[in-house]
């Protein structure tokens, strides 16, 4: 089976495609035949040693996969050879193959295809979780999206319109701003030439967002902070900008808000059934057009180089899918 494997940390460009043996599943496990998997910023972090998890080189990126089930592990009940599904993996979904735990199992809806399926747990549901668990966002509420273009920034605008709540997107160009509001914005910030505090401020008559959803981190944190409501809640996502922000903890205090951590890969492990229920959810508001991942390119396995630089470089609007054609 072709697989993309990464011999040593570093850019994307060290990347290659090679021919490896098929897999077999060891107990408590299946294989997955990859039809589609989806390109995620974790995945340029993993690559260069950068993330909270670091597999042993060689390994093959990618978390996300939409397939079929091609061989199931001794113990395995649930599920049958043929099933379509999509599987949750901390690595080894670049590839036509994927060994992973039945347990990180989501069944794929009737009517859904794997292209689309493979957009959505890890962008939707990271931003599910972190709205509705880690925020509380509740009907009424403002909410602000930084890289509200990208995968998980598209997400949340959508998500929370799906709550009620109204959405403020703030992203560094036109072309990414008219994106967002055919997701669904109700008003936008092209941060790259607009204070953002001030025109979160004028949007929301002065009182500031309810909720703000940042996986960009580096300078726009710190003035999304200082532009929350009283009680305001700032989700931290990530930090695609390449800095790690240190905020003053004393705006906390003067604002009456907090700054939550979201961290969705421990969640799915510390409390798989309700993950998986939350991801079945968001699948079947997929299929059933609630909800509409931008696919922004697909590449085939030998262009997934191509696919992170697309990530990494922040021309991605949307997700990024790699299919294996098989």
């Amino acid at each position: 089976m072709r697989a993309v494997v990464c011999k040593e940390y570093g850019p994307p460009e060290l990347l290659t495609v090679e021919n490896l043996a098929p897999l077999k599943a060891p107990p408590g496990q299946v294989v997955i035949s990859v039809k589609a998997c989806g390109v995620n910023f974790p995945d340029s972090l993993i690559i260069q040693g950068k993330y909270q998890f670091r597999p042993d080189v060689p390994f093959t990126p990618g978390g996300e996969v939409a397939g079929v089930v091609k061989e199931v592990g001794e113990g395995v009940s649930g599920v049958r050879v043929g099933d379509h599904v999509v599987a949750l993996a901390t690595w080894g979904g670049y590839a036509e193959e994927l060994v992973t735990a039945a347990s990180q199992l989501v069944p794929m809806p009737d009517g859904l295809d794997f292209v689309r399926a493979s957009a959505v747990l890890t962008a939707y549901g990271t931003t599910y979780y972190g709205l509705k668990d880690r925020a509380n966002l509740l009907k009424g509420e403002t909410l602000l999206v930084l890289g509200a273009a990208g995968g998980v920034g598209l997400a949340a605008i959508e998500l929370g319109k799906l709550m009620g709540a109204k959405v403020i997107a703030a992203a560094s160009s036109t072309a990414k701003l008219e994106t967002c509001k055919k997701h669904g914005a109700d008003a936008v910030i092209d941060y790259s030439r607009e204070d953002l505090k001030d025109r979160v401020k004028s949007l929301t008559g002065g009182s500031g967002a309810d909720v703000v959803y940042d996986p960009v981190g580096g300078s726009y944190t710190e003035a999304a902070l200082r532009a929350t409501a009283w009680n305001g809640r700032l989700l931290v996502i990530g930090f695609a900008a390449g800095e790690i922000p240190k905020i003053p903890i004393n705006l906390t205090l003067l604002k009456g808000c907090s700054i939550v951590g979201v961290f969705w890969g421990s969640f799915i492990m510390r409390e798989p059934d309700r993950s998986r229920a939350m991801h079945a959810e968001l699948l079947t508001w997929v299929r059933d057009g609630k909800l509409a991942p931008n696919v922004f390119a697909e590449y085939p396995l030998e262009r997934a180089v191509d696919a992170l630089k697309d990530v990494t470089e922040r021309r991605v609007q949307g997700k990024v899918v790699l299919t294996t054609g098989a």
